[in-house]
């Protein structure tokens, strides 16, 4: 059975090693990614132990096998982490409804996240569940020291309009 939670304090190991284990399969198409492990470890860690309060975990029979955060509160996914194992089983989708859920509930009308453009898979996913891509821009990223091709993606969740043209009168 798949459930859907706020993170815990005690959360941080098993969530930080799901994120890099994730991460490293989304920066596959990237390279490099070995010699980055290090850097990638201290990240999540230091993330998830600082942010703990804005982590939602998707478990299955109890397990955690996944986690977003929307680090600002706001409308922006910031991190959304699937164990690689654990694809294609519904988590995700449970995952991502509830933290749209609680983007509308905490009053924003749209979700948007950014992901680099060789996460085939990622973008893939939200494309299926109603997200468009909004912008295309290439940054440069230190850590790989190299451009790096990124793209948002957004979805409105608060239909606002009632389908005429002009205001109303």
């Amino acid at each position: 059975m798949i459930h859907v939670r706020n993170a815990r304090e005690g959360d941080a190991d098993i969530l930080m090693n799901i994120g890099l284990r994730a991460w490293q399969k989304a920066m596959a198409p990237i390279g490099d990614t070995d010699a980055l492990l290090d850097s990638a470890r201290d990240a999540f860690s230091n993330f998830i132990r600082e942010f703990w309060l804005t982590i939602t975990v998707v478990e299955q029979n109890g397990a955690s096998l996944g986690w977003a955060a929307r680090e600002g509160l706001d409308e922006t996914i910031s991190d959304f982490w699937i164990d690689p194992a654990s694809l294609r089983q519904g988590l995700g989708s449970a995952l991502l409804s509830q933290i749209e859920k609680d983007i509308v509930d905490q009053g924003f009308e749209k979700a948007a996240l950014q992901t680099h453009s060789g996460n085939a898979e990622a973008i893939g996913f939200f494309k299926s569940h109603g997200y468009q891509i909004h912008w295309l821009s290439v940054v440069y990223s230190p850590k790989l020291d190299r451009d790096l091709p990124t793209v948002g993606l957004s979805k409105t969740l608060v239909n606002t309009g009632d389908g005429t043209y002009g205001p109303g009168i």
